[in-house]
């Protein structure tokens, strides 16, 4: 694995040992952020399952100001410190261990928005668009935030929901990507060019 473009291209970044977690192959990062970007200029960015921070360090290199890291496990959390000291991120990463539901109730304490936000769960876990719901709750998006969710193929999250427009669809061998824009005058989402 490694940063495929801008400020730390060509870092390489480490895998968490195991297979516990399913790091974002480099070419369904490439896909992504081709879709989402691929450069941005400022902005944060929340990695909320991050495993190895990749995606959030990818953001952080195409010109995010800032990434949040948040994930349950020690071991990602070592990993994810290497990885943001080897991209030269510094000030620049949070990292923080915590489970995803928590840890939006402190992140509405501190009054921050993101412009983005990467929803890369364990693939037993179905039920981002309650986060995505929980998000917007708690005023944790932007308006016109990006919300990238990568997950198993077989699952579909929704075509429409309350305050997201869905921007794409895509599918990658077993993995799939859907990626929202928050939209909060729009009460019943809509669609816009999804590929299946």
């Amino acid at each position: 694995m490694r940063v495929i473009a801008g400020a730390a291209k060509g870092r390489t970044l480490k895998a968490v040992p195991g297979m516990n977690t399913r790091p974002t192959t480099d070419k369904v990062k490439e896909a992504i952020f081709s879709m989402i970007g691929p450069f941005f200029d400022g902005g944060l960015a929340l990695d909320l399952f991050a495993g190895t921070g990749g995606l959030g360090i990818e953001a952080w290199s195409r010109g995010i100001e800032r990434t949040i890291f948040i994930d349950r496990e020690k071991i990602s959390i070592d990993i994810i410190k290497l990885n943001t000291e080897a991209a030269g991120m510094g000030r620049h990463a949070e990292i923080y261990r915590n489970d995803a539901e928590r840890a939006l109730k402190l992140l509405e304490k501190r009054g921050i928005a993101f412009s983005i936000v990467f929803l890369d769960p364990p693939y037993r876990l179905t039920h981002m668009d309650e986060l995505m719901a929980d998000l917007a709750q708690r005023s944790l998006l932007e308006d016109g935030a990006t919300i990238v969710v990568e997950h198993d193929a077989g699952h579909e999250y929704p075509d429409e929901m309350e305050h997201f427009i869905l921007l794409r669809k895509q599918k990658y061998g077993d993995t799939a990507v859907t990626i929202y824009r928050y939209s909060p005058g729009s009460a019943d989402g809509g669609t816009s060019h999804a590929d299946e």
